[in-house]
Protein backbone atom coordinates (compact mmCIF):
# COMPACT_ATOMS: atom_id res chain seq x y z
CA UNK A 1 0.00 0.00 0.00
CA UNK A 2 1.32 3.31 -1.15
CA UNK A 3 1.78 5.75 1.84
CA UNK A 4 -1.06 8.44 1.89
CA UNK A 5 0.07 11.81 -0.17
CA UNK A 6 -2.30 13.69 2.01
CA UNK A 7 -0.07 12.73 5.21
CA UNK A 8 3.07 15.06 6.17
CA UNK A 9 5.19 12.35 7.48
CA UNK A 10 4.82 9.43 5.66
CA UNK A 11 7.66 7.09 6.31
CA UNK A 12 10.66 6.42 3.87
CA UNK A 13 10.21 3.62 1.85
CA UNK A 14 13.82 2.36 0.70
CA UNK A 15 13.08 0.19 -1.73
CA UNK A 16 10.77 -2.29 -3.43
CA UNK A 17 9.73 -5.71 -2.39
CA UNK A 18 6.22 -6.21 -0.55
CA UNK A 19 4.53 -8.89 1.27
CA UNK A 20 1.64 -9.97 -1.08
CA UNK A 21 -1.06 -12.48 0.58
CA UNK A 22 -4.05 -12.72 -1.96
CA UNK A 23 -5.65 -15.42 1.00
CA UNK A 24 -8.33 -12.91 2.62
CA UNK A 25 -9.34 -15.18 5.32
CA UNK A 26 -5.84 -15.71 6.80
CA UNK A 27 -6.31 -12.15 6.48
CA UNK A 28 -9.19 -11.66 8.95
CA UNK A 29 -7.92 -14.61 11.30
CA UNK A 30 -5.17 -12.32 11.89
CA UNK A 31 -7.13 -9.41 12.70
CA UNK A 32 -8.24 -11.49 15.34
CA UNK A 33 -4.88 -11.84 16.77
CA UNK A 34 -3.65 -8.90 16.50
CA UNK A 35 -6.52 -7.50 18.75
CA UNK A 36 -5.92 -9.34 21.15
CA UNK A 37 -2.08 -9.57 21.11
CA UNK A 38 -0.94 -6.18 19.83
CA UNK A 39 1.99 -3.89 20.94
CA UNK A 40 2.94 -4.04 25.17
CA UNK A 41 6.14 -4.37 24.65
CA UNK A 42 5.92 -8.13 24.15
CA UNK A 43 5.30 -8.92 27.75
CA UNK A 44 1.94 -10.98 28.73
CA UNK A 45 3.12 -11.45 32.76
CA UNK A 46 0.46 -10.81 35.03
CA UNK A 47 -0.44 -6.60 35.62
CA UNK A 48 -0.51 -5.16 39.37
CA UNK A 49 -3.30 -4.49 41.08
CA UNK A 50 -4.27 -1.04 41.26
CA UNK A 51 -1.92 1.35 43.87
CA UNK A 52 -3.64 2.96 47.19
CA UNK A 53 -4.95 6.28 46.60
CA UNK A 54 -2.07 8.70 47.95
CA UNK A 55 -2.52 11.78 49.84
CA UNK A 56 -3.77 14.22 47.46
CA UNK A 57 -2.53 17.77 47.36
CA UNK A 58 -4.36 20.82 49.08
CA UNK A 59 -6.63 23.19 46.79
CA UNK A 60 -9.62 22.78 44.84
CA UNK A 61 -10.98 19.12 43.97
CA UNK A 62 -11.99 19.24 40.62
CA UNK A 63 -15.07 17.41 39.19
CA UNK A 64 -13.77 14.00 39.92
CA UNK A 65 -12.81 12.70 43.48
CA UNK A 66 -10.02 9.90 41.94
CA UNK A 67 -8.14 9.78 38.44
CA UNK A 68 -7.40 6.01 37.65
CA UNK A 69 -4.05 6.20 35.18
CA UNK A 70 -2.43 3.28 33.49
CA UNK A 71 0.53 3.09 32.20
CA UNK A 72 3.89 0.48 31.57
CA UNK A 73 6.64 0.29 34.04
CA UNK A 74 9.12 0.98 31.09
CA UNK A 75 10.96 3.77 30.09
CA UNK A 76 9.61 4.34 27.18
CA UNK A 77 6.70 5.85 29.54
CA UNK A 78 8.79 7.99 31.27
CA UNK A 79 6.72 10.92 30.75
CA UNK A 80 4.23 8.85 32.77
CA UNK A 81 6.81 7.59 35.48
CA UNK A 82 8.35 11.33 35.96
CA UNK A 83 4.98 12.64 36.22
CA UNK A 84 3.48 10.58 39.13
CA UNK A 85 7.25 10.13 40.84
CA UNK A 86 7.80 14.26 40.89
CA UNK A 87 4.30 15.18 41.84
CA UNK A 88 3.60 16.98 38.71
CA UNK A 89 0.21 15.66 38.03
CA UNK A 90 -0.82 15.43 41.68
CA UNK A 91 0.05 19.52 41.45
CA UNK A 92 -2.31 19.92 38.55
CA UNK A 93 -5.27 17.62 40.18
CA UNK A 94 -5.35 19.55 43.55
CA UNK A 95 -7.21 17.35 45.85
CA UNK A 96 -8.36 15.28 43.28
CA UNK A 97 -6.68 12.17 43.90
CA UNK A 98 -4.17 9.86 42.00
CA UNK A 99 -5.25 6.36 41.46
CA UNK A 100 -2.39 4.13 39.25
CA UNK A 101 -2.64 0.56 38.02
CA UNK A 102 0.62 -0.64 35.69
CA UNK A 103 0.41 -3.21 33.25
CA UNK A 104 2.64 -5.50 30.42
CA UNK A 105 0.48 -5.43 28.09
CA UNK A 106 -1.18 -3.17 25.78
CA UNK A 107 -4.53 -5.20 25.39
CA UNK A 108 -4.76 -5.40 28.46
CA UNK A 109 -4.41 -1.88 29.65
CA UNK A 110 -7.56 -1.44 26.96
CA UNK A 111 -9.44 -3.89 28.65
CA UNK A 112 -8.88 -1.83 31.89
CA UNK A 113 -9.83 1.24 29.99
CA UNK A 114 -12.96 -0.20 28.39
CA UNK A 115 -14.26 -1.75 31.83
CA UNK A 116 -13.15 1.69 33.74
CA UNK A 117 -10.65 0.28 35.64
CA UNK A 118 -8.62 3.05 34.48
CA UNK A 119 -9.85 6.59 33.20
CA UNK A 120 -6.61 7.75 31.40
CA UNK A 121 -3.54 5.86 30.10
CA UNK A 122 0.30 5.96 28.46
CA UNK A 123 0.15 3.04 26.11
CA UNK A 124 1.79 2.21 22.36
CA UNK A 125 0.25 3.00 18.83
CA UNK A 126 -0.91 -0.63 18.26
CA UNK A 127 -3.18 -0.85 20.93
CA UNK A 128 -4.81 2.23 20.50
CA UNK A 129 -5.61 1.79 17.10
CA UNK A 130 -7.44 -1.99 17.97
CA UNK A 131 -8.93 -0.54 20.83
CA UNK A 132 -10.33 2.12 19.10
CA UNK A 133 -11.24 -0.11 15.90
CA UNK A 134 -12.67 -2.99 17.67
CA UNK A 135 -15.16 -0.55 19.45
CA UNK A 136 -16.35 0.93 16.38
CA UNK A 137 -14.39 4.06 17.64
CA UNK A 138 -16.67 4.19 20.70
CA UNK A 139 -14.22 3.45 23.77
CA UNK A 140 -10.97 5.45 23.52
CA UNK A 141 -9.26 9.08 22.01
CA UNK A 142 -5.72 9.63 21.57
CA UNK A 143 -5.24 12.81 23.29
CA UNK A 144 -1.49 14.08 23.75
CA UNK A 145 1.68 12.56 22.94
CA UNK A 146 4.61 11.34 25.04
CA UNK A 147 7.60 9.44 23.47
CA UNK A 148 8.84 9.16 20.10
CA UNK A 149 11.72 6.71 18.95
CA UNK A 150 13.56 4.19 21.71
CA UNK A 151 13.72 1.42 18.91
CA UNK A 152 16.47 -0.33 17.44
CA UNK A 153 17.75 -3.48 15.76
CA UNK A 154 20.46 -5.13 17.64
CA UNK A 155 22.26 -7.98 16.54
CA UNK A 156 25.26 -10.78 17.04
CA UNK A 157 28.03 -9.03 15.35
CA UNK A 158 29.39 -12.27 14.35
CA UNK A 159 26.87 -13.25 12.50
CA UNK A 160 25.14 -10.23 10.87
CA UNK A 161 27.25 -7.16 9.47
CA UNK A 162 24.98 -5.53 7.37
CA UNK A 163 21.19 -6.15 6.05
CA UNK A 164 22.44 -8.72 3.60
CA UNK A 165 23.42 -10.64 6.14
CA UNK A 166 19.45 -11.47 7.55
CA UNK A 167 18.79 -14.05 5.41
CA UNK A 168 18.41 -17.03 7.39
CA UNK A 169 18.50 -15.29 10.98
CA UNK A 170 16.54 -15.33 13.46
CA UNK A 171 15.17 -11.94 15.27
CA UNK A 172 13.20 -11.32 18.16
CA UNK A 173 10.08 -8.80 17.93
CA UNK A 174 7.73 -8.69 21.44
CA UNK A 175 4.43 -9.58 20.13
CA UNK A 176 3.07 -10.68 16.77
CA UNK A 177 1.64 -7.46 15.67
CA UNK A 178 2.80 -5.41 18.29
CA UNK A 179 4.40 -1.85 17.10
CA UNK A 180 8.03 -3.50 16.42
CA UNK A 181 6.75 -6.49 14.54
CA UNK A 182 5.23 -4.74 11.79
CA UNK A 183 7.73 -2.31 11.62
CA UNK A 184 10.57 -5.44 11.11
CA UNK A 185 8.05 -7.32 8.64
CA UNK A 186 7.79 -3.91 6.61
CA UNK A 187 11.43 -3.40 6.99
CA UNK A 188 12.45 -6.80 5.50
CA UNK A 189 9.36 -6.40 3.02
CA UNK A 190 11.19 -3.13 1.83
CA UNK A 191 14.74 -4.87 1.52
CA UNK A 192 13.18 -7.90 -0.39
CA UNK A 193 12.71 -10.56 1.69
CA UNK A 194 9.71 -12.80 2.23
CA UNK A 195 8.43 -13.45 5.33
CA UNK A 196 4.69 -15.26 6.72
CA UNK A 197 3.33 -12.49 8.55
CA UNK A 198 1.50 -14.95 11.04
CA UNK A 199 4.04 -17.67 11.36
CA UNK A 200 7.20 -15.85 11.19
CA UNK A 201 8.96 -17.97 8.79
CA UNK A 202 10.73 -17.29 5.56
CA UNK A 203 13.51 -15.80 4.27
CA UNK A 204 14.39 -14.59 7.99
CA UNK A 205 12.61 -15.83 11.35
CA UNK A 206 11.06 -13.68 12.57
CA UNK A 207 10.59 -14.74 16.48
CA UNK A 208 8.10 -13.29 18.95
CA UNK A 209 9.56 -13.39 22.05
CA UNK A 210 8.60 -11.83 25.64
CA UNK A 211 11.40 -8.57 25.75
CA UNK A 212 11.82 -9.81 29.49
CA UNK A 213 13.36 -13.11 28.04
CA UNK A 214 14.89 -11.27 25.34
CA UNK A 215 18.22 -11.11 26.64
CA UNK A 216 18.76 -14.80 27.97
CA UNK A 217 17.66 -16.23 24.81
CA UNK A 218 20.24 -14.07 22.89
CA UNK A 219 22.91 -14.51 25.31
CA UNK A 220 22.07 -18.69 24.67
CA UNK A 221 22.31 -18.22 20.95
CA UNK A 222 18.97 -19.39 20.04
CA UNK A 223 18.40 -15.36 18.72
CA UNK A 224 20.38 -13.72 16.18
CA UNK A 225 19.38 -10.20 16.84
CA UNK A 226 16.33 -8.38 17.84
CA UNK A 227 14.09 -5.65 16.91
CA UNK A 228 13.17 -4.11 20.19
CA UNK A 229 12.52 -0.87 22.53
CA UNK A 230 14.67 0.49 24.93
CA UNK A 231 15.71 -0.44 27.76
CA UNK A 232 16.10 -4.38 25.79
CA UNK A 233 17.60 -2.72 23.05
CA UNK A 234 20.74 -1.92 25.50
CA UNK A 235 20.28 -4.75 27.70
CA UNK A 236 21.08 -6.62 24.72
CA UNK A 237 24.24 -4.33 23.38
CA UNK A 238 25.52 -5.33 27.61
CA UNK A 239 25.56 -8.61 26.52
CA UNK A 240 27.91 -8.10 22.78
CA UNK A 241 24.85 -7.02 20.45
CA UNK A 242 25.28 -4.18 18.32
CA UNK A 243 23.30 -1.60 16.75
CA UNK A 244 22.41 -2.59 13.16
CA UNK A 245 19.51 0.11 12.96
CA UNK A 246 17.83 2.72 14.55
CA UNK A 247 14.06 3.11 13.57
CA UNK A 248 14.64 6.61 13.81
CA UNK A 249 16.59 6.46 10.57
CA UNK A 250 13.60 5.21 8.70
CA UNK A 251 11.59 8.53 9.65
CA UNK A 252 11.48 12.17 8.11
CA UNK A 253 13.19 13.78 11.29
CA UNK A 254 13.67 11.26 13.25
CA UNK A 255 10.64 11.14 14.69
CA UNK A 256 7.89 8.66 15.01
CA UNK A 257 5.24 7.52 17.60
CA UNK A 258 6.38 5.10 20.05
CA UNK A 259 3.94 6.03 23.39
CA UNK A 260 0.48 8.57 23.45
CA UNK A 261 -2.01 9.26 25.99
CA UNK A 262 -5.31 7.87 25.83
CA UNK A 263 -8.87 8.67 27.63
CA UNK A 264 -12.25 7.28 27.75
CA UNK A 265 -14.16 9.07 25.95
CA UNK A 266 -17.02 8.43 28.96
CA UNK A 267 -14.54 9.92 31.13
CA UNK A 268 -13.32 12.80 28.73
CA UNK A 269 -17.21 13.97 28.13
CA UNK A 270 -17.87 13.58 32.19
CA UNK A 271 -14.33 15.18 33.17
CA UNK A 272 -13.05 17.72 30.87
CA UNK A 273 -11.51 19.83 33.79
CA UNK A 274 -9.65 16.57 35.39
CA UNK A 275 -8.31 15.00 31.63
CA UNK A 276 -6.90 18.69 31.30
CA UNK A 277 -4.85 19.16 34.68
CA UNK A 278 -3.71 15.42 33.33
CA UNK A 279 -2.15 16.84 30.53
CA UNK A 280 -0.69 20.01 32.06
CA UNK A 281 0.87 17.64 34.17
CA UNK A 282 2.50 15.72 31.25
CA UNK A 283 3.47 18.83 29.07
CA UNK A 284 5.02 20.26 32.66
CA UNK A 285 7.26 16.70 32.94
CA UNK A 286 8.17 16.08 29.59
CA UNK A 287 9.63 20.15 29.89
CA UNK A 288 11.25 18.99 33.06
CA UNK A 289 12.93 15.62 31.56
CA UNK A 290 14.76 18.37 28.83
CA UNK A 291 15.43 20.68 31.08
CA UNK A 292 17.03 18.06 33.50
CA UNK A 293 17.79 14.77 31.64
CA UNK A 294 20.11 13.25 34.08
CA UNK A 295 17.73 14.27 37.03
CA UNK A 296 14.93 13.02 34.79
CA UNK A 297 16.37 9.66 34.27
CA UNK A 298 17.21 9.40 37.90
CA UNK A 299 13.67 10.23 39.23
CA UNK A 300 12.22 7.59 36.36
CA UNK A 301 14.62 4.76 37.11
CA UNK A 302 13.18 5.96 40.74
CA UNK A 303 10.09 5.10 39.77
CA UNK A 304 10.91 1.66 38.21
CA UNK A 305 12.19 0.15 41.07
CA UNK A 306 9.33 1.59 43.26
CA UNK A 307 6.64 -0.25 40.72
CA UNK A 308 8.72 -3.14 39.75
CA UNK A 309 11.27 -3.99 42.67
CA UNK A 310 14.60 -3.19 40.57
CA UNK A 311 16.31 -0.27 39.04
CA UNK A 312 18.04 -0.24 35.90
CA UNK A 313 21.93 -0.43 35.71
CA UNK A 314 23.63 2.57 34.49
CA UNK A 315 25.36 0.65 31.82
CA UNK A 316 21.42 -0.01 30.83
CA UNK A 317 19.74 3.30 31.33
CA UNK A 318 21.87 5.67 29.91
CA UNK A 319 22.22 4.21 26.53
CA UNK A 320 18.28 3.83 26.50
CA UNK A 321 17.05 7.14 28.15
CA UNK A 322 19.50 8.49 25.78
CA UNK A 323 17.77 7.51 22.79
CA UNK A 324 14.23 7.87 23.96
CA UNK A 325 12.50 11.82 22.73
CA UNK A 326 9.85 12.69 25.28
CA UNK A 327 7.37 14.85 23.64
CA UNK A 328 3.79 16.69 23.78
CA UNK A 329 2.79 15.57 20.19
CA UNK A 330 1.43 12.80 19.49
CA UNK A 331 2.70 12.60 15.86
CA UNK A 332 -0.79 11.64 14.55
CA UNK A 333 0.61 11.40 10.62
CA UNK A 334 3.15 8.05 11.69
CA UNK A 335 -0.36 6.37 13.58
CA UNK A 336 -1.25 6.40 10.17
CA UNK A 337 1.39 5.57 8.30
CA UNK A 338 2.16 2.45 10.98
CA UNK A 339 -1.25 0.95 10.66
CA UNK A 340 -0.99 1.39 6.86
CA UNK A 341 2.19 -1.13 7.40
CA UNK A 342 -0.01 -3.69 9.64
CA UNK A 343 -2.30 -3.39 6.72
CA UNK A 344 0.29 -4.25 3.89
CA UNK A 345 1.91 -7.00 6.29
CA UNK A 346 -1.69 -8.70 5.87
CA UNK A 347 -1.76 -8.20 10.21
CA UNK A 348 -4.56 -6.04 10.02
CA UNK A 349 -7.40 -4.82 7.57
CA UNK A 350 -7.75 -1.62 6.83
CA UNK A 351 -8.95 0.55 9.88
CA UNK A 352 -11.15 3.69 10.05
CA UNK A 353 -9.05 5.98 12.56
CA UNK A 354 -11.66 8.55 11.83
CA UNK A 355 -11.99 10.59 14.98
CA UNK A 356 -9.11 9.03 16.89
CA UNK A 357 -7.53 11.87 18.26
CA UNK A 358 -9.06 14.40 20.12
CA UNK A 359 -6.54 17.19 20.72
CA UNK A 360 -8.32 20.47 21.95
CA UNK A 361 -7.14 19.82 25.26
CA UNK A 362 -3.97 19.66 24.64
CA UNK A 363 -3.94 22.57 22.25
CA UNK A 364 -5.63 24.71 24.72
CA UNK A 365 -2.39 23.77 27.43
CA UNK A 366 0.11 24.36 25.07
CA UNK A 367 -1.26 27.80 23.86
CA UNK A 368 -1.51 29.01 27.51
CA UNK A 369 2.28 28.37 27.31
CA UNK A 370 2.46 30.27 24.32
CA UNK A 371 3.37 27.00 22.38
CA UNK A 372 2.31 25.94 18.44
CA UNK A 373 -0.89 24.02 18.40
CA UNK A 374 -0.11 19.73 17.07
CA UNK A 375 -2.04 18.53 14.36
CA UNK A 376 -4.06 15.57 14.18
CA UNK A 377 -3.52 14.38 10.41
CA UNK A 378 -7.27 14.62 9.60
CA UNK A 379 -8.30 12.13 11.91
CA UNK A 380 -9.97 14.33 14.77
CA UNK A 381 -13.13 14.11 16.60
CA UNK A 382 -15.71 16.22 15.14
Amino acid sequence: MAPNPAIPHARKRPGPGRIRRSATAAVAGLTAVLLLSACGYGSKAADSAPSAAPAASSGSKLSADTVKIGYFPNLTHGTALVGLGDGFFQKELGATRIRTQTFNAGPAEIEALNAGSIDIGWIGPSPAVNGYTKSNGQSLRIIGGSASGGVRLVVNPDRIKSPDDLRGKRIATPQLGNTQDVALLDYLADKGYRVDPQTGGGDVSVVRTDNKVTPDAYKSGSLDGAWVPEPTASKLVTLGARELLDEKSLWPDGKFVITNIIVSQKFLKEHPDVVEAVLRGSVNANAYIKANPDQAKADANARLKADSGSALDAAVLDPAWQDIDFIDDPLAATLQTEADHAVTAGLLKKPDLAGIYDLTLLNKVLQAKGRPAVADAGLGAK
